[in-house]
């Protein structure tokens, strides 16, 4: 990238935040912080109204725009693409929210660009086969929280628990949204655990937003996932798979914590650092014929008893027929 390239992309950032660090320019643009100070000063020079706060960063006069922002054609590609996977993985309100803020975005694209939009619309498809969150009464659950998150108000949720499948009523204030293993999570400080939460957005059968703001300081959402896996405590998993199988795991294997993967000869050792032998048993379960387990002794014990239960069953019901 150019310097005056640079310079337009800097200026574009400002525009995105209120306040921006020096370090997060460099880290961007992959130049160094003395770099960032002199484009800074070539701004200011050019009359942009750049304001630096020692210590805080730096951020435009309040009502300073610059012209609509043109989007290269590979810019305007990634938009299909977003507006694809959203529309498959958020709720209804959220989907429709972007989808508003896309026709924005198209209005300030060239004839050439609008075009490539309209024929890519045709030509890019994210196939899933459930979106849980556009069930009735849950096509607003994901957009209620983000909303919560933006005005730190406390939600009232019902919540069923997904083992004992029981129902109650929350009061949460809300640390973040994430999404993982093909769901929707919120995480937040329960009331009525009076601790920090992890709720599944399918799971929840009612949500309001309440009128209350919270005061309490929590930590945010990267400081809180990453104190979870320090203090989680994880077991490890050592596995033996043939090559030629490998390819059945590959997709979900770092879903369940693959740390490690080891050829020897035609065989490949995959390590885990897993929180569930239950959850990992009954995931392995499917290419169990393939593997060796090496460690630990309690996942052999309880694949063992699961295959068992599975036979069992298969007994029961040739009996039955």
């Amino acid at each position: 990238m150019n310097r005056l390239d640079r310079l337009t992309a800097i200026l574009t950032h400002l525009q995105s935040k209120r306040i921006i660090k020096a370090q997060e320019l460099a880290n961007r643009f992959d130049i160094s912080q003395r770099t960032v100070y002199r484009d800074i000063r070539a701004l200011e020079q050019a009359g942009v109204p750049v304001i630096g706060e020692a210590g805080m960063g730096y951020s435009l006069v309040d009502g300073y725009r610059l012209p609509p922002v043109m989007f290269t054609k590979e810019e305007a590609m990634s938009f299909v693409v977003a507006e694809k996977m959203l529309k498959k993985v958020a709720d209804k309100d959220s989907s429709k929210n972007f989808s508003t803020a896309m026709f924005k975005i198209k209005s300030v694209l060239k004839n050439a660009e609008k075009d490539v939009l309209e024929k890519m619309d045709t030509q890019v498809e994210v196939i899933r086969k459930k979106n849980s969150l556009h069930s009735t009464g849950k096509d607003h659950v994901l957009q209620s929280i983000l909303n919560s998150l933006a005005e730190k108000k406390v939600i009232k949720i019902q919540y069923t628990t997904f083992v004992e499948e029981k129902s109650s009523i929350r009061d949460i204030e809300p640390v973040g949204v994430y999404y993982a293993f093909e769901q929707w999570y919120v995480i937040g400080w329960c009331r009525l655990r009076a601790d920090y939460r992890n709720f599944r957005l399918d799971r929840i059968r009612e949500i309001k937003i309440l009128d209350e703001v919270f005061v309490q300081q929590h930590p945010s959402l990267k400081e809180y996932l990453e104190k979870v896996e320090k203090e989680e405590n994880l077991i490890k998993v050592v596995i033996e798979i043939h090559k030629s199988t490998n390819k059945y795991v590959r997709e979900q294997r770092y879903n369940h914590g693959l740390v490690m993967e080891k050829e020897k000869g035609d065989m490949v050792e995959l390590t885990f650092m897993t929180s569930s032998i239950e959850g990992f048993a009954r995931w392995i379960i499917m290419i169990a014929d393939y593997i060796t387990i090496i460690q630990p002794q309690a996942l052999k014990v309880r694949l063992k008893e699961l295959l068992d239960g599975m036979l069992v069953n298969l007994e029961v019901s040739d009996q039955s027929q």
